[in-house]
């Protein structure tokens, strides 16, 4: 394309809605404004670029190329982009310059700077970074622009980044879906095993859990209660249960008796506890946050959080960082106040001038350096009440009111810790109890009631904290005491949290807080930024994984507000198959570290470096490539049984949950954790608990097992019956009918899955679209 000779310039914005924000600061005739509509170009499928990779075949693979084709993208209503591009190409006749004010962040140069590579424009290219669309971070982008003449240069570099990220998941999700599919995948599933460089370790995250959970054995272990009185005559009772946890009924009976006979001093600690409020949000952190008290998924979260940002009302929010930097500091004032006018019920809270709280460093708020983009926050221009829809002032709402707390004085708890030394054959034990009292709410007085303590860490049991009490009798330290009794109080492990549909997105990004390991541990840390650790995927594309996992029936989720995830058994299998055949792509951690040097590309400080570095990139793609399909061609196919009708991921019938409920009652067992939601988990307890069946003759009915008999019966009298119908007390399958018209459903178990279609023949290619499983979570 010709260079201009005018000094026109063209500012190219991501939407419509950007553009308008940003056109009354344009005054000049010189200016043009365009915008995308997201991506305008998109890669082509492999049958378009080759009628013969539409079958899949196994002597094909790996199909590579050195650049991967685009056409044209559609819009959600399924127009095609070509007239938007041919009108950006019309508008570029005559520009000297193009000035990118896409969103900040690779994606929004991708979309930009791939049109103009599609156009051939060969002109000045400079990059406006709009951390928000308010007036006032409008004017210091402008202002960071006019420092900054190598922009588009350093931009180009983000560009190649995201490019390189696209160039992998194409080829991997193409050849990998293919290959373990055809190779690796046993012939009881029939869907195709698709594969991705993000959602493939993801899904071993979530497998590894799964099994953890699967394999649990819960334990009792033990606590000594010792309920004792004071010289004065009050009482209360201290606690031995130490996080070494007591699993010897004998030790934890000879703690008891030494403790039945105790008297001394009582030690009584008083001691003022601060508590700093929460961090603010990130992308991630605000998704985790909206599911747990809306019950939002974080795809709702983010498309609400944009539109937000598309507004001017809050900071760009597909960040990482949990921070903000110093230099924002003193815009809190008026932040501050424009909250205080919107928000009625916190604005006697809001602090002014020097009543306002900074933190600083990385314990606190703010930081020199909070990475890409700082935390999400609100901005000085607030929304009014009914401007918004009643989701997008809920999220305003709480992200203003998190702003709000970073800015108000620490909670100060009164707490005082009874304890007592109590000789024992084990030796010398602790115990104790605590209480606290409210000193000063600090910045809980935002959320009232509904202040919230640190969120757990996903995946993870709960923590035993130390034994407490509403309150505690006026003691002072040194006060003689004896027990009045002594008692072991017996509890039950419990297994791993599952994850939720809203927190994966959180363990996607802070990896480092499922490994125990010090070694990788350390290798997930990142020196150029503490703060964010390397963890899997990007923030702006961890949301789109768990929809992949879902649609390639690898995970369910469970019921409620935000549901758990479940791997199913294709998901444990497929997991399996690659970590047997290449483990590299089984191994989160390791994928990680590849993510830290695959963002290197688009921190080049040159354009020539940032060429250099995507080609080692590529080069790099195409020898995994070679080696993976290597791997599986020279591997067996794995064997693994088909899945009961009852599979994993179906939820069990009623009548299944209702004989496992009066089976484990019967027998003073334990309900497994899932049984109620995976129809697999309650046929495995089923299996393991109930009556063997009698033996039936060769050619006679299978009879129910006496349990099912039993509860049949059971229900016969509560309906008014008689007696039970003689082909229920006889047949399996009748008895089964039986159960699952007359057992009424539980108010909290799954409804009565949809009878399974007919399995489809066996097809000699993959139906239409099949191809579309790349993982673009990238």
């Amino acid at each position: 394309m010709a260079r201009a000779s005018a000094d026109r310039t063209l500012f190219f914005f991501e939407k419509p809605s950007a553009m308008r924000q940003l056109q009354r600061f344009f005054k000049a005739p010189t200016t043009i404004c365009v915008s995308a509509e997201g991506h305008l170009l998109a890669a082509q499928e492999p049958a378009a670029i080759r009628p013969a990779w539409k079958a899949w075949r196994f002597d094909d693979l790996p199909i590579a190329l050195d650049e991967i084709p685009v056409a044209y993208a559609r819009n959600r209503s399924g127009a095609s982009h070509a007239g938007r591009i041919e009108a950006i190409r019309g508008a570029l006749q005559g520009v000297d310059r193009v000035i990118i004010a896409t969103d900040p962040g690779r994606e929004g140069s991708m979309i930009a700077w791939e049109v103009l590579e599609h156009l051939g424009y060969r002109g000045r290219v400079e990059r406006l970074r709009l951390g928000a669309l308010d007036e006032v971070s409008i004017r210091r982008a402008f202002a960071a622009l006019a420092r900054e003449p190598d922009s588009g240069e350093r931009d180009y570099a983000a560009y190649l980044e995201a490019l390189c990220r696209r160039y992998e998941d194409w080829h991997l999700g193409l050849n990998g879906t293919r290959a373990v599919s055809l190779r690796l995948r046993p012939p009881a599933f029939r869907e195709p095993w698709r594969f991705g460089g993000v959602q493939t370790p993801t899904l071993a995250i979530l497998a590894d859990l799964e099994r953890r959970i699967r394999d649990f054995v819960p334990r009792d272990f033990f606590k000594v209660a010792m309920p004792v009185e004071t010289e004065t005559g009050a009482a209360l009772t201290l606690w031995h249960a130490p996080k070494e946890r007591i699993f010897d009924r004998a030790e934890a009976d000879a703690i008891r008796e030494a403790a039945a006979g105790w008297s001394g001093p009582l030690s009584v600690v008083q001691k003022d506890v601060r508590r700093p409020p929460p961090r603010l949000f990130s992308k991630d952190t605000l998704a985790r946050r909206c599911a747990k008290r809306f019950g939002w998924d974080p795809q709702r979260t983010a498309a609400t959080a944009q539109d937000l940002y598309d507004s001017g009302f809050l900071s760009y929010p597909r960040t990482e960082s949990e921070h903000l930097p110093e230099s924002q500091s003193g815009d809190a004032a008026a932040i501050l106040a424009a909250i205080a006018g919107c928000l009625d019920d916190v604005a006697e809270l809001v602090p002014a001038g020097e009543a306002i709280v900074v933190r600083r460093g990385p314990r606190g708020h703010y930081v020199k350096d909070p990475g890409e983009h700082h935390a999400i926050v609100p901005l000085r221009k607030v929304p009014r009440r009914g401007e918004l829809g009643p989701e997008a002032w809920r999220l305003w709402e709480l992200v203003a009111k998190s702003y709000l707390a970073a800015h108000l004085p620490d909670g100060i708890d009164a707490r005082t810790t009874v304890a007592a030394e109590v000789a024992t054959p084990p030796g010398p034990k602790r115990f104790a109890v605590t209480g606290s009292v409210v000193r000063a709410p600090g910045w809980r007085a935002v959320y009232g009631s509904e202040a919230e303590d640190e969120d757990p860490v996903p995946g993870k049991a709960r923590r035993d904290d130390e034994p407490t009490t509403g309150r505690l009798p006026p003691l002072r330290d040194g006060a003689a005491a004896r027990a009045t009794d002594a008692t072991v109080e017996t509890a039950v492990t419990e297994p791993p949290r599952r994850i939720t549909r809203g927190e994966l997105p959180v363990v996607m990004g802070r990896l480092i807080d499922q490994v125990e390991d010090p070694v990788l541990r350390r290798a997930l840390e990142n020196p150029a930024n503490p703060n964010e650790p390397r963890g899997l995927g990007t923030a702006a594309t961890r949301d789109a994984v768990l929809p992949k996992l879902e649609k390639s029936h690898y995970v369910v989720l469970a019921k409620g507000k935000d549901p758990a995830i479940t791997v199913t058994e294709a998901g444990l299998a497929f997991i399996d198959a690659v970590r047997r055949v290449f483990p590299a792509y089984g191994d989160p951690v390791g994928r990680a570290v590849f993510e830290a040097d695959l963002a290197e590309i688009g921190r080049a400080p040159s354009r020539a470096e940032a060429v250099r570095r995507a080609e080692e990139f590529r080069q790099r793609t195409r020898a995994r490539l070679d080696a993976l399909i290597a791997a599986v061609a020279g591997s067996e196919r794995l064997a693994v049984a088909a899945p009961s009708p009852d599979g994993a991921g179906r939820p069990p019938t009623p009548a299944m949950v209702a004989f496992a409920t009066a089976l484990a009652a019967r027998k003073g067992l334990r309900l497994p954790r899932g049984l109620k939601q995976d129809a697999a988990i309650c046929r495995r307890f089923l299996d393991a608990h109930a009556e063997q069946r009698e033996a039936a003759a060769p050619g006679a009915p299978r009879p129910p097992t006496p349990a099912m008999r039993r509860y049949a019966e059971a229900l016969a009298r509560e309906n008014g019956l008689d007696k039970l119908p003689d082909d229920a007390a006889t047949d399996f399958s009748a008895c089964r009918r039986f159960l699952d018209a007359h057992a009424a459903p539980r108010p909290d178990a799954p409804a009565k899955p949809s009878p399974r279609k007919p399995a489809p023949r066996r097809r000699t290619r993959p139906p239409a679209g099949a191809d579309r499983h790349a993982d673009t979570s990238n």
